[in-house]
């Protein structure tokens, strides 16, 4: 899977999660970019993730993410170990 196919999905699922079908994120886009990106919908976005990509996060993968880049890279891995 392609780093825009990642993006594409992982952008339906942040729209989706803060109810802002308008919203744009980037590789540098971080939780203090989002006004509304707390701890619950941290894990309201890992969970969709792992259910959009059917991988597995461990929480020692999730603690070295800064931001949404990240977690395309950390997706593509675990996707190209599949």
């Amino acid at each position: 899977m392609t780093q825009e196919t990642i993006a594409q999905i992982m952008q339906d699922i942040f729209r989706d999660i803060f109810d802002q079908p308008s919203l744009v994120i980037t590789r540098e886009t971080s939780a203090k970019d989002i006004e509304d990106w707390d701890s619950l919908s941290h894990v309201n976005i890992v969970v969709a993730a792992e259910k959009a990509f059917k991988v597995t996060f461990a929480l020692g993968e999730l603690k070295s993410l800064n931001n949404v880049g990240d977690m395309y890279d950390l997706i593509q891995k675990k996707l190209s170990h599949a």
